[in-house]
C-alpha cells in the first residue's frame, strides 16, 4: 500500500533548508489565519485520485518524498491547507503534504480491525451479506445513528460506524 521513502539525499536537502533558517509559513491545525485556503471545512475527508501519490514532508515539489501510496480510493483527512497542496492524515496517523490535483472529493471508508460483518440493515441482527477483511476500501454512500452504507465492489449493504475509518463520529451524510 505505502513505502517509507528516506535517501542521503533527501536528509541532506532537509538539512539544508533547516541550516538556511527561512521562516516557515506553513498553516498550523486550528491557526485561524490557516483555515481553508480553498473555502472548503477543515478537517475532512477526502480520497487518493491516483493509484500512486508522493506524500511529502512540506507544501511544495522541492521538499522530500516521505511516503508513496499506490491505492486509489484511499480516504485520508485534510487537517491544513497551503496554497494547492493539502496536509492529510491517513488511517494510521500518518501526516504529510500532497498535491490537491491527487484528491478526490469523493468519500470512501477503510474496514478497521478484525474481519467485519457487512448488513443488508443498518441492524446488528440482520442478514449478514459478506465479512470484509481488514483494509477493504469501500464507497461510502450514507451514515446515521451510528451505521454507514457503503458500496463494495458490487455490493451494497450497512456497516457500524467504529469498524471503519473515514467518517467522523456522529457525522450523517447522505
Amino acid at each position: 500500500m505505502l513505502r517509507r521513502m528516506v535517501s542521503g539525499a533527501a536528509v541532506a536537502a532537509v538539512m539544508l533548508l533547516a541550516s538556511l533558517a527561512l521562516p516557515v509559513s506553513w498553516p498550523l491545525i486550528g491557526d485561524a489565519a490557516a483555515q481553508s485556503v480553498s473555502g472548503l471545512p477543515l478537517p475532512r475527508f477526502v480520497s487518493f485520485r491516483s493509484d500512486e501519490v508522493n506524500m511529502r514532508t512540506g507544501p511544495g515539489i522541492q521538499y522530500p518524498v516521505d511516503w508513496v501510496y499506490s491505492r486509489r480510493g484511499l480516504p485520508v483527512e485534510i487537517i491544513a491547507e497551503f496554497e494547492t497542496w493539502r496536509k492529510i492524515r491517513d488511517w494510521e496517523g500518518t501526516q504529510g503534504w500532497v498535491h490537491q490535483s491527487l484528491l478526490s472529493g469523493k468519500r470512501t471508508v477503510i474496514v478497521t480491525g478484525d474481519v467485519r460483518n457487512l448488513r443488508s440493515k443498518p441492524d446488528s441482527s440482520s442478514r449478514i451479506l459478506a465479512k470484509l477483511e481488514p483494509t477493504v476500501i469501500g464507497d461510502l454512500e450514507t451514515c446515521a445513528a451510528g451505521w454507514c452504507q457503503i458500496g463494495v465492489r458490487n455490493m451494497r449493504g450497512w456497516l457500524r460506524h467504529v469498524d471503519m475509518w473515514g467518517v467522523y463520529k456522529d457525522e450523517a451524510f447522505n
